[in-house]
């Protein structure tokens, strides 16, 4: 289909209330079998897919804005929008939905766009058109009453805008305005500024494009500066006329684009500084103006953009060295302009936009303007450089890597850019924490491209590590010399900030190229200087950086903070902000408290080894203490890896001992009667009368070793750390020489052999491998050595510790029957 009648761009209204392009294709009316009834179809031009199927419903109202725009609403929150390329096809689409709904075609709006209650559209059905007062000085008051009143109802809105546009009321209102400011009268001046926001408030297209006109809008906003509110007019004509000039940078030949800018520029001033905020309520009702605008932008964009003469002879100018520096700079200005413009584009009109731009050259030519010693021409070629970043990072970070091949670092568009951030003289640093921004951008991996031949993460950060960290730590490596940072004043503080803001950034993404980095030019002990400014946020920064790489447990980071001595300055920052309870406490403590709960061998074994003399009397928190423990449960492991092996061996079978899982020979013990055990005289199976008493009592010995081990470390615990609200065990244990072996309770009361309360009794109510839970329970059994008492605990000891014992103590007893 080549008719470009019927060529159109169909727009969605999303929640931001912009305008979302959803593509270009050729609009046809037809009956649709699907939704019964006639529809507009609009076909994609690229695919012939379907862009949009809509039926024409009876009740919907359709506007039609500016000749070429129809716009409606399909539900509640969801606005949609036909921009036709010519006026012939627009008014062809309007008279089919005007037929559909019965309308008259020279309409703009087909329904009222608010429902009414019954009663009140039957008094306006049944009352004639609205008659507009005659346009007199002596009837501006009831015509401003007549606009107020009309403008809640939504029917009688439709009526005063249909006179307005019929009886050219408007332009004679104007004339009205000339007489009363010849006059100076100041209350006919106050009740034309009323009715004038009245029509804003009737959201009419028709009336905007005549508002709006070369011969209207400068009367219009005449109108606007007499606001009843204020004791003095607003000087809102003097501003556009004299202060405000349009300067043309380059020729516009086109003067329908000429106009087109002109009016936009007006438009925009009203909107933003000559109408009043809108109420909540009144938000809505000018709608359409912001529609307006927004179409007029992207119709100046597209014509500037098909000029091909113009943006040519705009580059050209702006990187050739004859140019004068304030013709650079209105050129600079021009540019930073219609790049924010372009951010009313739609997705696929800014890419053309932007493919556009940089065909032409963009970024050499930013280069050479960032490159001038102008600070305003800088600033704006930095905010169209944000444009460009914001929009497609990977096109800067191409044309980066190809510069390189053929200058010097020096010169380097990136290296430019880092340069600008360091020697930004703002106090506040605003050019520099954009810039720091824009860096961050370009260096993040998130939004870097991998494809089957390369991957632009390895290539661009190879290549910025190679050609531009040292630009960026250069101030870094400047200030840190000595043993406190050499220039301390606010404004190096804050530049040295921004730097290990990015850094930090750079350790938590960039993995082994800022390792390699930081390892190799010995970067954390420099920014580790930093903990002794006198700039609490500087020092902070300089403790998260340390912080996030302690966070990525990497043990080639670890060998370098304990080869280097890299916890000194951090302590020391602890030590002289003394009892402070405050930032830098608790984020200190923070870091050694992980250090402590992710167990960091290493880093733990280091602090205890170099500065637990220094910590050990911090006692607000128990994180040092904890650490200490910590090393020393570490240090005992280590010296006696056989115990640890039985430890784990143990805690392994803790869970998994109950009756189901004794062996046979427990089985045996379990099952046998009191009448089997004369005189004491234990049952043991045959395999076993063969085994010695060395093999026996072998692991007795262990288990006993264990439980003094475990004893002593809850003693440690108790006394030393109080880390725990653990109870020292009520029992003691003691290794007899020999066959014998003893357990003796602290409990006053010891069950006998056969009694009730014996677990360990043949035909006593316990069940196997299990001891009921009592106020104090203690199970005893007779051998020939004596009496055993099986281990009671107190009621407050943990669930843990209650479970190893049931699951010990049975085998303990048998076996020291077994022995005897």
């Amino acid at each position: 289909m080549t008719d470009t009648r019927r060529r159109v761009k169909v727009y969605t209204l999303n929640e931001d209330r912009q305008w979302d392009d959803r593509g270009t294709g050729h609009v046809s009316s037809g009956y649709v079998e699907r939704l019964k009834g006639m529809s507009l179809l609009v076909r994609a031009e690229s695919d012939g897919s379907l862009l949009l199927e809509s039926k024409i419903n009876p009740n919907t109202a359709y506007q039609k804005q500016q000749d070429t725009l129809i716009v409606w609403s399909e539900a509640e929150n969801y606005d949609l929008a036909l921009s036709f390329q010519e006026k012939a096809g627009c008014d062809e689409i309007w008279e089919k939905i005007c037929q559909v709904q019965g309308k008259d075609p020279s309409v703009d709006i087909t329904q009222d766009l608010v429902d009414e209650s019954e009663e009140e559209r039957f008094d306006d059905m049944s009352s004639p058109g609205l008659e507009l007062p005659s346009c007199e000085l002596s009837r501006l008051e009831e015509i401003a009453e007549l606009v107020a009143s009309s403008l809640p109802s939504p029917l009688r809105r439709e009526k005063l805008a249909l006179a307005l546009e019929n009886e050219g009321y408007i332009k004679k209102l104007l004339e009205l305005f000339h007489v009363c400011e010849d006059l100076e009268n100041i209350e006919g001046l106050h009740h034309l500024y009323e009715i004038i926001k009245g029509i804003f408030l009737l959201n009419r297209t028709a009336l905007f494009e005549v508002m709006f006109s070369e011969e209207c809008i400068m009367d219009v906003i005449g109108c606007l500066e007499y606001d009843p509110a204020l004791s003095q007019p607003r000087k809102h004509r003097e501003f556009l006329t004299k202060t405000a000039k349009f300067k043309e940078v380059i020729p516009i030949s086109d003067p329908e684009l000429k106009q087109k800018i002109h009016q936009t520029y007006r438009v925009q001033y009203i909107q933003d500084m000559v109408l009043p905020t809108p109420s909540v309520f009144e938000e809505n009702m000018l709608s359409t103006l912001h529609s307006f605008i927004f179409f007029n932008k992207v119709e100046i964009v597209g014509m500037l953009q098909e000029d091909e003469k113009f943006l040519t002879d705009l580059f050209a100018q702006l990187t050739d060295e004859a140019t004068d520096e304030e013709k650079r700079q209105e050129l600079v200005n021009f540019l930073k302009e219609f790049c924010a413009f372009s951010q009313t584009l739609q997705p696929q009109n800014r890419d053309a936009f932007f493919k556009t731009l940089s065909n032409m050259g963009i970024l050499p030519a930013l280069e050479v303007i960032l490159g001038m010693d102008d600070t305003q021409v800088r600033s704006a070629a930095t905010d169209i450089f944000s444009y460009l970043v914001e929009y497609n990072p990977s096109m800067v970070r191409e044309f980066v890597m190809q510069e390189a091949q053929q200058n010097d670092d020096d010169i380097l568009l990136i290296n430019l850019i880092i340069e600008h951030m360091i020697c930004d003289t703002d106090p506040e640093l605003g050019g520099a924490v954009q810039l720091m921004g824009l860096l961050r951008t370009l260096v993040d991996p998130e939004n870097m491209l991998a494809t089957a031949n390369k991957t632009e993460k390895t290539e661009f950060l190879g290549f910025f590590y190679k050609h531009c960290m040292h630009v960026l730590t250069a101030p870094l490596l400047a200030n840190t010399t000595e043993d406190k940072p050499s220039k301390d004043d606010f404004q190096t503080a804050q530049l040295l900030a921004l730097v290990l803001e990015l850094l930090t950034f750079c350790v938590e993404h960039h993995t082994y190229h800022i390792k390699n980095y930081i390892i190799n030019k010995d970067i954390l002990r420099r920014v580790l200087v930093l903990m002794a400014s006198k700039h609490a946020f500087l020092a902070l920064c300089a403790l998260r950086f340390k912080r996030k790489i302690i966070g990525l447990k990497d043990e080639f980071y670890n060998r370098y903070i304990m080869k280097s001595f890299l916890f000194e300055p951090v302590v020391k920052a602890f030590l002289n902000n003394g009892s402070r309870y405050n930032l830098m406490n608790s984020a200190i403590i923070e870091m050694f408290e992980f250090i402590r709960v992710e167990d960091i061998k290493s880093l733990t074994a280091h602090v205890i080894e170099n500065y637990w003399k220094a910590l050990e009397d911090v006692d607000y928190v128990q994180t040092f203490k904890g650490l200490k423990l910590r090393f020393e449960q570490q240090r005992e492991r280590q010296d006696n890896p056989k115990l640890d092996s039985m430890r784990s061996i143990l805690r392994n079978h803790r869970y998994r001992r109950d009756a189901r899982t004794l062996e046979d020979e427990e089985e045996m013990w379990f099952n046998t009667d009191e009448d089997d055990m004369e005189d004491g005289e234990a049952v043991v199976s045959p395999s076993d009368k063969t085994k010695n008493d060395d093999d026996i009592m072998d692991p007795i010995s262990k288990f006993m070793e264990r439980k003094k081990l475990k004893e002593s470390e809850e003693k440690e615990v108790l006394l030393k750390t109080n880390l725990s609200g653990r109870q020292s065990p009520s029992f003691k244990l003691s290794l007899s020489s020999g066959t014998k072996t003893s357990l003796t309770s602290q409990s006053p009361a010891t069950n006998l052999p056969g009694s009730p309360g014996s677990p360990g009794s043949p035909g006593s109510p316990g069940s196997p491998g299990s001891v009921p839970k009592s106020t104090s329970q203690t199970a005893a059994i007779t051998t020939k050595g004596g009496l055993v008492g099986l281990v009671d605990y107190p009621d407050d000891d943990e669930d843990d510790d209650e479970d190893e014992d049931k699951d010990d103590a049975l085998p303990l007893a048998k076996k020291a029957k077994f022995e005897s």
